[in-house]
């Protein structure tokens, strides 16, 4: 206990010299004007509105399809459209709405991103059903690289292809907290109230922790950090890395919680729905590659299930597919950052490619207790860096008379 001790005690002497050098900087009135400039114009929830119209456009190419008036080609195209326009349509009215903020950007690109995701898994698995179903094959069975322990109740009525094809099912799908489709999603008997209010609970309780410590702690360090940035003093540049290290990760941990548990839960309770695993102990990983398989366990299904393992399938191998897993992951970091900030550095893009060198590096040199150090800098280190280099980027191009 005495280790937990001190980093209490050094962490509470950090919070007090921020409270006594800076005041009170919490404001909750300020963080509205993240995500709107206009309190009469919200262009980032209309962006977020109009993605029902991909949603409706998959599900009338899915019926057209089970009833064989598109060809698989003619459904092919069609869908390739439709998840295509997904991904550009919100980046061409980010970058022509000057009204839309960067936050406001961000989470509309992350609704729209995690719509391709399921709208990608959902044309899939009806193809699937289609092949099966051509095969005289009755049920379509459930994936497995995208195993789940909680089967389906007795007495839970399954369905059939084609019978899924309705508006209810997609949008339980689009809601539900997974990207992998199923027919028959495994389900829990009832809606525990006590549970869903504890989730709640936290859910309020940690964004406004985030909030708080995001406009007390890390603002101050990222702005007293622009001047060493513009002067290239390596010294004093390392200092602030060092001093933004420690609010920076402990704000990736509370968004972790609160995100992948509480607000997870609180959506798979609300819908009932029974597979619970979010993550694993990623905390205890040894390799990085470990790390990436644990701590994002829906993204990490839908990668192995709709996209590495139909690249082995093709012939393609591990070493190229496991390559490709992570060029498509840094592809969308930098689409969900730079085109909200509407600069293009690559950044996130550079930061997730190098995590295959450091990956072979740890796989191959470190192990135990040295591997899973590894894994903790990087990203306790990784992410400030990434953090200052846009935060300075964008501050130079918004600001550069002030700089002047």
């Amino acid at each position: 206990m005495e280790p937990f001790h001190l980093h209490v005690l050094s962490n509470a002497r950090l919070f007090l010299e921020n409270l006594l050098r800076y005041g009170v900087l919490v404001d909750p009135i300020q963080v509205v004007s993240l995500f709107v400039k206009d309190p009469y114009s919200w262009p980032a929830a209309c962006l977020v509105i109009v993605s029902n119209l991909f949603i409706l456009i998959t599900l009338y190419t899915e019926r057209k399809l089970s009833m064989g008036v598109f060809s698989e080609r003619l459904g092919l195209l069609v869908h390739s459209v439709n998840l295509s326009t997904i991904l550009c349509f919100p980046v061409v009215m980010v970058l022509m709405i000057n009204s839309i903020t960067p936050v406001g950007g961000a989470f509309a690109l992350g609704v729209h991103t995690i719509l391709f995701l399921k709208l990608y898994s959902y044309k899939d698995v009806n193809r699937w059903s289609r092949e099966m179903s051509s095969a005289k094959a009755r049920v379509l069975a459930r994936s497995l690289s995208c195993p789940s322990g909680q089967q389906l109740k007795a007495g839970q009525p399954k369905v059939f292809y084609p019978v899924n094809l309705t508006l209810r099912d997609l949008y339980y799908f689009v809601f539900a907290p997974t990207l992998c489709y199923e027919l028959n999603f495994p389900r829990s008997p009832r809606i525990r109230m006590s549970f869903l209010l504890r989730r709640l609970f936290e859910m309020l309780f940690f964004i406004q922790l985030l909030v708080g410590l995001t406009q007390q702690w890390m603002i101050p360090i990222i702005e007293s950090s622009m001047k060493p940035l513009e002067d290239m003093d390596l010294s004093r540049m390392m200092e602030r890395l060092l001093r933004l290290a420690v609010p920076n990760h402990l704000l990736w941990l509370i968004f972790f919680y609160w995100f992948f548990h509480s607000s997870m839960n609180f959506t798979a309770e609300l819908l009932r729905f029974a597979d619970r695993q979010f993550y694993k102990d990623w905390w205890n990983s040894e390799t990085v590659t470990y790390f990436w398989q644990n701590w994002n366990i829906p993204v990490h299904k839908w990668c192995l299930r709709h996209f590495y393992k139909p690249m082995l399938q093709m012939g393609v191998s591990k070493w190229v597919g496991q390559s490709a897993v992570f060029f498509a992951s840094a592809f969308f970091h930098e689409y969900l950052v730079s085109v909200p900030l509407r600069m293009f550095r690559l950044w996130a893009f550079m930061g997730m490619m190098a995590q295959l060198p450091l990956a072979w590096f740890v796989a191959r040199f470190l192990r135990g207790n040295y591997g899973n150090a590894a894994v903790w800098m990087s990203l306790i280190i990784g992410q400030p860096i990434a953090v200052l280099m846009y935060v300075h980027d964008y501050y130079v191009i918004h600001n550069r008379n002030d700089l002047d």
